[in-house]
C-alpha cells in the first residue's frame, strides 16, 4: 500500500471522507493527538484499524461525532451528560455512555456494554465527520505501544504502508489523549485523564472518582472499559524511569552519571540544573510538558539512546495526564524521591 500525505485542504477531505465511506482508513488531526479513522458502523472497516495498528482485540475504540445529539442515536443517555457536552464539547473530553442498540460496530466496543464518544474541536476532524457522514472510530495514529503521534510526520513513521491517506493539519494543539469519563455508574469516573481535569468535571457533576488505573496497572483479570487502561503505551524504543519528588534533580543527575547512553527528558527549568544529554519537554508547567511529551519520547528515540530518565510531574491538576502517561510509557518504573 502507497502512503500519501495530504494538506488538509477541501479537495484531501473530499477524497478521505470518500475513503471512509468505502470501509478504508484515515489518518487526520484532532486537538489531542494524530487519529486512524475508520467508519464506526462498518466492522470490517474497524477491524482494519485493529490489524493496521498491531492493536489487541480487547482495547476498546472512542467513536468520534460533531454533535453531542448523534450519541442518542445509539446510546442512553446519563446524568451529567448533557451538561459536560455543552461545556466540554468540542474539546478534549471522551464520555462513556451505555450502547442502545448495535448499530455501531461490534469491534469497537470489544464486547462492553458502553460505547465511548467525543466531539473534536479540531477544525479538520470535524470536517472529516460531517463530509462523511458517518461517526468515525478513531485511536491514535500510532503502532500500538509507541508514543502517540502528534504530526504528519510521526504517523508516517509508523503508519507508511499501512494507511492509504494521512491528513496533514499540522502539530497538535494539546498533545495527549483525551480525559475519558465514565458516566454508567451512579458517581462518573476517570479511567484516563488528560487535559481536562477532575476538579473541572466536579464543577459540573459535584464529585468525580479517578480510577486507580489512572497511576497503575489494572488489578489481574480486570477488563480495560477504556482506551489506555490495559497495556504499555506511549514508549519509545529506549527503557524509560519515571523520578519525581522534592529530590529528582539530583537523583536524575546521579542516575545519569551511573548509566550509559542514557538521556535526561526534563523541563527548560530543570535542564539549567542538569549536566548531559538533555532533550527538552515543556517549560516546567504540566500543559506544556502535556504539548511536547510524544514529539520527546520519539526526539530521544532519534538520539538512538537505551535509557531515559525523565522528570515526574505532581499528579494532580493536568500533571495527572502527563504521569498516567510517562508512567505506562515507563511500565510504571518509578522512582518518587519523596518515599525514598
Amino acid at each position: 500500500m502507497i502512503t500519501r500525505i495530504r494538506p488538509l485542504d477541501d479537495d484531501a477531505l473530499d477524497e478521505a471522507a470518500r475513503l471512509i465511506r468505502g470501509g478504508s482508513l484515515v489518518a487526520f488531526p484532532t486537538e489531542t493527538v494524530y487519529g486512524l479513522g475508520a467508519d464506526a458502523l462498518n466492522d470490517e472497516a474497524v477491524k482494519s484499524i485493529f490489524a493496521a495498528k498491531n492493536r489487541a482485540a480487547d482495547n476498546p475504540l472512542i467513536v468520534h461525532i460533531c454533535r453531542y445529539e448523534q450519541t442518542f442515536i445509539y446510546a442512553t443517555e446519563r446524568p451529567f451528560y448533557r451538561e459536560l457536552a455543552l461545556r466540554f464539547w468540542p474539546g478534549p473530553l471522551t464520555m462513556i455512555l451505555p450502547a442502545a442498540n448495535a448499530l455501531i460496530a461490534p469491534s469497537v466496543r470489544c464486547g462492553l456494554a458502553t460505547i465511548a464518544f467525543r466531539s473534536p474541536s479540531a477544525a479538520g476532524a470535524r470536517a472529516l465527520i460531517e463530509r462523511s457522514g458517518r461517526p468515525i472510530a478513531a485511536p491514535s495514529a500510532n503502532l500500538s505501544g509507541r508514543p502517540s503521534p502528534t504530526t504528519a510526520a510521526h504517523v508516517y513513521e509508523d503508519m507508511n504502508g499501512r494507511v492509504p491517506l494521512i491528513l496533514d493539519g499540522g502539530p497538535c494543539a494539546v498533545g495527549i489523549e483525551s480525559t475519558v469519563l465514565d458516566l454508567t455508574g451512579e458517581i462518573p469516573v476517570i479511567l484516563r485523564p488528560g487535559i481536562v481535569t477532575a476538579e473541572q468535571l466536579r464543577a459540573v457533576t459535584g464529585e468525580v472518582r479517578i480510577h486507580p488505573a489512572a497511576l497503575a496497572q489494572l488489578a489481574a483479570g480486570e477488563k480495560a472499559a477504556s482506551p489506555g487502561m490495559k497495556y504499555k503505551h506511549y514508549a519509545p524504543r529506549a527503557r524509560v524511569t519515571v523520578v519525581s519528588g522534592r529530590r529528582r534533580v539530583e537523583t536524575l543527575q546521579s542516575l545519569y552519571d551511573q548509566t550509559a547512553n542514557a538521556v535526561l527528558l526534563v523541563s527548560a527549568a530543570t535542564a539549567a540544573r542538569l549536566r548531559g544529554k538533555i532533550e527538552l519537554c515543556g517549560n516546567g508547567d504540566a500543559a506544556s510538558a502535556a504539548h511536547e511529551l510524544f514529539s520527546a519520547l520519539r526526539r530521544c528515540d532519534e538520539l538512538g539512546c537505551e535509557q531515559i530518565f525523565a522528570e515526574g510531574y505532581d499528579a494532580s491538576d493536568e500533571g495527572l495526564g502527563v504521569m498516567n502517561r510517562l508512567l505506562r510509557a515507563a511500565a510504571f518504573d518509578h522512582i518518587d524521591t519523596d518515599q525514598l
